[in-house]
């Protein structure tokens, strides 16, 4: 992002120009995985060698692989190709909890501009990296409508998990009452 002010101090919003150091990073990232390094190990090594991630955060294989829906993260991020990407996600308000939650849009409706001068990985070699993401995925069983989620098939942390309940708050725990409330049951 590069951030400046016109004449009548108002700031300039959409210029973008390439950080040469993390845009080292980024073509490394890109290496190491088309040499057939996991995600995973990636992460390692650049946390190894003290290289901060994105927002000075620690890499984590999540970050390196990204969403594939969303087109999010490092391999996965089309403007390292020079194509800025956008109407890509919309935001809703969840009526129960009042929070925003996030969706993507389908792809038909997002917005793709070329931006060559932003390339920083050519043409052939972003084609070569997104063929094993995408096969890495099919071999996951991740595009199977019917794979067991990982949160269906968790066992209960203990024996009486989610069958015991608070006779004063009705909750799970009696932690949260007072002991005043807990004698007068």
């Amino acid at each position: 992002m590069v951030r400046r002010i016109d004449a009548s101090g108002e700031p300039i919003r959409g210029e973008r120009t390439i950080d040469e150091a993390e845009a080292a990073v980024v073509r490394r990232i890109f290496a190491m995985f088309a040499a057939g390094q996991s995600p995973i190990a990636i992460a390692r090594a650049l946390n190894a060698e003290g290289i901060p991630g994105p927002q000075s955060e620690a890499w984590r294989d999540t970050t390196i692989r990204g969403h594939a829906e969303r087109g999010t993260e490092i391999l996965r991020n089309e403007l390292y190709a020079g194509r800025l990407v956008s109407n890509r996600m919309r935001f809703v308000k969840d009526p129960a909890t009042g929070k925003r939650a996030s969706r993507a849009n389908p792809t038909d409706q997002r917005i793709v501009e070329p931006v060559p001068e932003l390339r920083i990985v050519d043409e052939a070699f972003w084609h070569q990296v997104q063929g094993p993401l995408g096969t890495v995925r099919e071999a996951s069983g991740a595009n199977n409508p019917d794979r067991p989620r990982y949160w269906e098939q968790r066992r209960a942390q203990h024996l009486l998990t989610g069958k015991v309940f608070c006779g004063c708050c009705g909750g799970t725990s009696a932690r949260w009452c007072t002991p005043a409330q807990v004698r007068g049951l």
